[in-house]
C-alpha cells in the first residue's frame, strides 16, 4: 500500500469554546487550506459572540508535553502561535521549539479579546519580546497590539511602516503589521523583513458583524500557505485573500447574538504547491 503524507501544521494557542478564535479557528483554517493540523492548548477559555467569562491557563508543563508529543512523531511543516497567557508560558514555549530542528514559526501576539479581556499579562509581553521575538520567522500584530508592544499609538499607514521598522529592531526575522482597525474603505497590511524587503498589501473593506478570529484566521493561513511550500510574501499574499473571501462569505451568517466568526469553509479555489 502506497501512503501519502499531509503537511501538518502546529498551532499552540488557547481554546475558544464559541469555536470562532483560537485553537477552534487555526484547526478550521488548516483544514480549509489542505492542512492537517495539531494543537497545543495554552488556555481554556469560557467563550462566545458575545465575550469572554473564564479563562483557566494550562499548566506549563502540560503545554511542553502537547508540543514534545507533535514534535516526535508528527513534525509539523510550520507552527503557529497565538495565546500565551503567561511568562512561564511563553519559556516553555520558547525552549520547548529551540530544541527541536528550526522550522517556521508564525507569532500572533494575542493581548486581549475583542471584547477587551486581557489574555496575556505583561510579564508574558515581556518575555515574548525576549525569548521569542528572536526565533520567529514572522509577527502579526494588529494595532493595538503593535501600540501595546511598542507604545506608540498608530492611525495611519505612514505610522505602521514605521512601526514595522521598530518591531523589526526587536529582533523578529519579519513583521506583518495587520491595519484592520483603521478606518476607510481599503485595509492594509504592512510588511517589512531583516532582508530589507518592504511591502503593503491592501484588501478591500468589508462591513460585517462577523469579525471573529480574523487575526488567528489570517496568521494560521499564512503557516499553512507556508507549510505547503510558498514563500513568506506569497503566503501574506495568499492568506490575506482568504481571510478577505471568509469575512465576505460570513458577514450573512448569523452565529450568536455578537460578533460572530468567518466563514472558513467557504471553497478556496486555488492552493498550489505541495513541498512540505
Amino acid at each position: 500500500m502506497q501512503y501519502y503524507q499531509y503537511c501538518s501544521v502546529l498551532t499552540i494557542a488557547g481554546s475558544d469554546s464559541g469555536g470562532g478564535a483560537g485553537i477552534q479557528a487555526d484547526l478550521k483554517t488548516f483544514a480549509a487550506l489542505g492542512c492537517y493540523g495539531t494543537s497545543a492548548i495554552t488556555a481554556i477559555t469560557a467563550q462566545n459572540t458575545l465575550g469572554v467569562t473564564d479563562i483557566h491557563v494550562v499548566p506549563p508543563a502540560t503545554v511542553q508535553n502537547q508540543i514534545s508529543a507533535v514534535m516526535d512523531d508528527i513534525r509539523p511543516s510550520a507552527v503557529k502561535i497565538g495565546m500565551l497567557p503567561n511568562a512561564e508560558t511563553v519559556r516553555v514555549v520558547a525552549d520547548t521549539l529551540k530544541s527541536y530542528e528550526p522550522v517556521p514559526i508564525i507569532l500572533d501576539p494575542v493581548i486581549s479579546s475583542s471584547s477587551g479581556k486581557q489574555l496575556a499579562s505583561n510579564e508574558a509581553l515581556l518575555a515574548m519580546k525576549e525569548l521569542l521575538f528572536p526565533v520567529v520567522t514572522l509577527l502579526t500584530p494588529n494595532l493595538n497590539e503593535t501600540t501595546r508592544l511598542i507604545g506608540i499609538q498608530i492611525d495611519n499607514i505612514t505610522y505602521m511602516i514605521e512601526a514595522a521598522e521598530t518591531l523589526l529592531n526587536l529582533g523578529c526575522q519579519g513583521v506583518l503589521v495587520k491595519g484592520g482597525h483603521l478606518d476607510g474603505s481599503e485595509l492594509y497590511n504592512v510588511y517589512a523583513d531583516q532582508q530589507g524587503k518592504r511591502e503593503t498589501f491592501a484588501y478591500p473593506f468589508i462591513k460585517s458583524l462577523n469579525t471573529h478570529g480574523t487575526g488567528c484566521t489570517l496568521a494560521s493561513a499564512i503557516a499553512a500557505y507556508i507549510a505547503r511550500g510558498h514563500s513568506i510574501t506569497e503566503a501574506i499574499a495568499s492568506a490575506g485573500v482568504y481571510v478577505n473571501i471568509a469575512i465576505k462569505e460570513g458577514q450573512n451568517v448569523k452565529t450568536g447574538e455578537g460578533y460572530g466568526p468567518l466563514n472558513h469553509f467557504f471553497k478556496p479555489r486555488k492552493l498550489a504547491k505541495l513541498d512540505c
